[in-house]
């Protein structure tokens, strides 16, 4: 089972569905993962009725990041910001599928962050579970 999600993840990385940008936008934030340094910018438009109509990310980085960062953008259409703000880690590792070490969590998670810090209109976002 593991290989179809390392397939997954392969095919995000390489053929992301989601990579872009938005303009005009009305969420954007761009944040990075120092230790690798990966780079990470996510854009939300948002509908009229306050529900995500639109998301991408562009940005660069490892195959774990850029697929987390396509797999969560591409489900955050159609939920409304409180539905966004509520996913957590346990939503980005099920996305995922296999087991992350402590410093590729880091990079599993940086879309998440990221993410989060733009919908919440922080500088800093600590708290993903």
């Amino acid at each position: 089972m593991d290989d179809l999600y390392r397939e997954q993840i392969i095919d995000h990385y390489k053929n992301p569905r989601m990579k872009g940008t938005l303009d005009p936008h009305d969420i954007s934030y761009e944040d990075d993962n120092p230790l690798c340094g990966d780079r990470l910018r996510i854009d939300v438009r948002l509908g009229a009725d306050g529900r995500v109509s639109e998301a991408a990310f562009s940005g660069q980085g490892c195959a774990i990041s850029m697929a987390s960062a396509d797999l969560l953008t591409e489900s955050i259409i159609g939920k409304s910001l409180e539905d966004v703000r509520a996913i957590g880690k346990a939503e980005i590792l099920e996305m995922l599928g296999i087991e992350l070490s402590p410093v590729r969590l880091k990079c599993a998670l940086l879309s998440l962050k990221v993410l989060k810090a733009g919908a919440y209109g922080l500088a800093e976002v600590h708290d993903l579970d």
